[in-house]
């Protein structure tokens, strides 16, 4: 069984759904020129974003939805925010229905795009967040001392007084996700939060939003993203998208084992290619050429089946063979070699 990576594991095994998605479906016309129009006026194409998913997010957990560009991951959130009716199907959020209950569900759900126009620049961190509370009619006398607690759980505290405009794109982000929690949702929404950061950023932003969004606060988290590394780092549990469609869910570690191969790098000094013969006793198999590099060393790919155990008498094997392993690594598997392996098992 895959243990979830989760500060508190007991808000895992917690039943209520957050989120309930059935049979949801939704399509778009397809663009025309002008010379068609004209000459078909009635005919309409249509193209399906999403077809007829079914999925469930539990309270209290990180969720991810994962898959290319195109995927329907957008227009499945736009769904949950209520910014976009769908076609067929129901979806409720803590229990309200989008379409009957929109504007409870607003009152429970928040998201957060990754946009920064929506922030006002000549404001300062504090008047944005006084500014928002206002127009998502929260009012309380203790209001300021909010705005001031939020500050600081995003890390902001001492950034308060300055305006945004002077701001960087993770503090940024972090005051949206700031602005997102003033009225308390259960849900949080988060589309593609470390799109425009750089790599370092994405890393601290996407440790702040586990740590202090998801462990220590328990609010339900849905993330969308196509980022691979992103989603198997945050999430509990992550869903694969792709033309609409769900392909396959399960927590990150699951889906690698299922549909992941064993592949490792090896980083190897010297003509030993004969002795590779010993891979096959060991049920492995060299799926590159050696790579030669300018130090003298060699890469090559080999796929070892069996898990660290059967990495280690591989790498003993041939070490007694007298092949150098200077390094070995496991190969990640990419977003578009996990889709293509998940469509190639349905």
């Amino acid at each position: 069984m895959v243990v979830p990576h989760r500060a508190d594991a007991a808000r895992l095994t917690a039943t209520e759904t957050a989120i309930s998605i059935r049979g949801l479906t939704k399509c778009f016309p397809v663009p025309r020129a002008l010379r068609d129009a004209l000459r078909h006026p009635l005919q309409r194409d249509v193209t399906a974003a999403l077809c007829g998913i079914d999925c469930e997010v539990r309270r209290g957990e990180f969720f991810g939805l994962l898959g290319p560009n195109g995927a329907g991951k957008t227009t499945l959130a736009k769904i949950l925010a209520t910014l976009t009716l769908p076609d067929a199907g129901s979806v409720r959020v803590a229990g309200f229905d989008v379409v009957d209950d929109a504007s409870r569900v607003r009152r429970v759900l928040a998201p957060v795009i990754a946009d920064e126009r929506s922030l006002h620049w000549r404001l300062s961190a504090s008047e944005n967040l006084r500014l928002f509370a206002v127009l998502q009619e929260v009012r309380s006398a203790a209001l300021q001392q909010r705005v001031t607690e939020l500050l600081d759980v995003v890390g902001l505290g001492a950034e308060g007084p300055k305006p945004v405009g002077a701001f960087s794109s993770g503090m940024r982000q972090r005051l949206l996700i700031a602005r997102a929690l003033i009225a308390e949702p259960q849900v949080l929404l988060l589309d593609e939060p470390t799109r425009s950061l750089d790599p370092i950023s994405a890393r601290d932003f996407r440790a702040f939003l586990r740590s202090e969004i998801a462990d220590r606060r328990g609010c339900t988290v849905v993330l969308t993203t196509h980022n691979t590394e992103e989603a198997l780092q945050l999430c509990d549990r992550v869903a694969i998208l792709n033309r609409g469609r769900i392909l396959a869910t399960g927590a990150p570690e699951a889906l690698r084992d299922q549909f992941g191969d064993e592949r490792y790098r090896l980083w190897t000094r010297g003509n030993h290619w004969l002795t590779w013969s010993t891979l096959a006793e060991l049920g492995a198999t060299c799926n590159t050429t050696p790579e030669s590099r300018l130090d003298g060393w060699s890469v090559v790919e080999v796929d070892v089946p069996g898990g660290p155990t059967r990495v280690s008498d591989l790498l003993r094997a041939l070490i007694g063979h007298g092949v150098a392993i200077a390094r070995c690594e496991r190969i990640e598997l990419s977003l578009a070699d996990l889709i293509d392996r998940v469509l190639r098992r349905a």
